[in-house]
């Protein structure tokens, strides 16, 4: 009896793999084979849980990825670095406090922590460093302060956007750079009526702006152009006429700005400062040494959101600032070089460590802006499936955002490009893991890649 319900059993299972197999199959291809795909290419992978694989087209083809590419980075940085890691930021000085003056520089230094005044999470918002801040000042006595206001921005390399960026980007707030000290995210917001500004988020330090916008069209077309340390920012393009639009950009000096609103916080606060704001970069710039911040005279040490916090934003939110932050990190923590090559070369060997063809992994970047990522859907089915047998999964998974077609996973976006990676359990409880990425597409990838991955529900 045993034998005859395993001889029965067996075909279901087999045309029930066939039948998945074969629907994917079919939507791949009217997909591949439709008019608006003539120049396309596409790499698909789906397997089970195991790994064991269910469909695959050109799965070990490398395509330009987009945001897909942040699954690599985020699940080396939580196991790396832990899901507890924290950044910090500290403020000292150098001299003595004498009756409530304080005769030496007050600095700030940063290991470059990315949510430093971020609006995302609550208690760690720019008011609440503010205050911190402001009360450590008061605690150790200081009322006047006969030095300079020193922001120490040295801890990683001088190149804050990785090689290959487009310049489109730069200026825009998904293109901020990544800087020792970094501030509200590195991004400012500006309400344009049409053509004219009419207010910013907060004042920007030392920026004159070029305004070449056209009152034109239903929809943001603007451009922001902004390069590190450049006191010149360019907008460009359309917006509509009659309304007021929002538009972000990235901060050409995020370490300048912190210190600037810090040296207004102290004057509002009744803390007379006698010197000038200065960075340890623009020192540099201008052909002295830097400061180094004092280990001792310690008034504040400021501690980040745990890293499990900070990959669900980077995960959920697409923040591409978060991702070269983690990529100098590691590059610093695991090699001793902040700089981006640095970083990814060694992501590039974490993966490979862990068995993905390092062919199939051309890494970038951390964040897949730079169109020279070039990453397989195998490669990434791979990392997940690794990812899920990890002990800091949950919080990996945590970050992953429900799309339109209600399955959750990660998206890419970029000119000519778009992608999916992520986890589905079916109706019928079969668990897939899966990535899919095209390239050159002339239509609506989003809605075509979702159709076919529909087929998984």
């Amino acid at each position: 009896m045993k034998k005859t319900l395993f001889i029965l059993a067996f075909p279901t299972q087999l045309i029930f793999a066939q039948s998945i197999s074969q629907k994917l199959d079919d939507a791949t291809k009217n997909l591949m084979n439709s008019s608006s795909a003539v120049s396309s290419n596409l790499s698909f992978y789906v397997a089970d849980e195991s790994g064991n694989l269910i469909y695959e087209y050109q799965g070990n083809k490398g395509l330009s990825t987009a945001s897909t590419q942040k699954i690599f980075t985020a699940a080396a940085a939580l196991e790396v670095l832990g899901k507890n890691y924290t950044y910090k930021t500290t403020s000292s000085y150098t001299g003595t406090v004498s009756g409530g003056n304080l005769n030496g520089n007050l600095f700030i230094t940063s290991n470059g922590d990315p949510t430093l005044g971020s609006w995302r999470y609550d208690g760690y918002k720019p008011e609440n460093f503010k205050q911190k801040f402001l009360d450590a000042v008061k605690k150790s006595g200081i009322t006047k302060i006969s030095g300079d206001l020193i922001i120490d921005d040295s801890y990683f390399d001088h190149q804050t956007i990785p090689g290959g960026w487009p310049w489109d980007d730069l200026g825009n707030y998904y293109g901020a750079g990544v800087w020792g000290v970094n501030w509200r995210e590195n991004q400012f917001d500006i309400n344009i009526n049409g053509t004219d500004f009419k207010n910013f988020s907060y004042p920007l330090a030392n920026i004159k702006w070029l305004n070449d916008l056209k009152a034109a069209g239903s929809s943001d077309q603007s451009l922001i152009f902004t390069a590190p340390h450049s006191d010149v920012a360019l907008i460009n393009g359309n917006l509509p006429a009659g309304k007021v639009t929002t538009v972000s950009g990235s901060v050409p000096n995020p370490p300048l700005q912190l210190g600037v609103e810090v040296e207004k916080w102290l004057k509002g606060s009744g803390i007379e400062i006698s010197g000038k704001v200065v960075t340890n970069s623009q020192l540099e710039i201008e052909g002295k040494k830097p400061l180094e911040s004092p280990k001792s005279n310690i008034i504040l040490t400021y501690e980040s959101p745990t890293l499990d916090k900070i990959v669900y934003w980077f995960l959920r939110k697409s923040v591409n600032l978060y991702g070269e932050n983690l990529i100098k990190t590691l590059g610093k923590e695991k090699k001793g070089d902040p700089g981006f090559k640095s970083g990814v070369s060694y992501l590039k060997e974490f993966w490979k460590s862990k068995g993905i063809n390092s062919n199939m992994i051309n890494f970038a970047d951390g964040s897949g802006l730079s169109p020279q990522n070039y990453v397989s859907a195998k490669a990434e089915v791979q990392a997940l499936i690794y990812a899920k047998k990890q002990p800091w999964f949950e919080a990996y998974y945590d970050g992953f955002p429900t799309q339109d077609n209600g399955m959750k996973m990660k998206s890419g976006t970029m000119r000519d490009t778009k992608s999916y990676a992520g986890y589905h359990s079916s109706k019928d409880g079969k668990k897939y893991v899966y990535a899919i990425i095209i390239n050159n597409y002339q239509g609506s990838g989003s809605t075509e890649l979702q159709k076919i991955l529909n087929v998984l529900k």
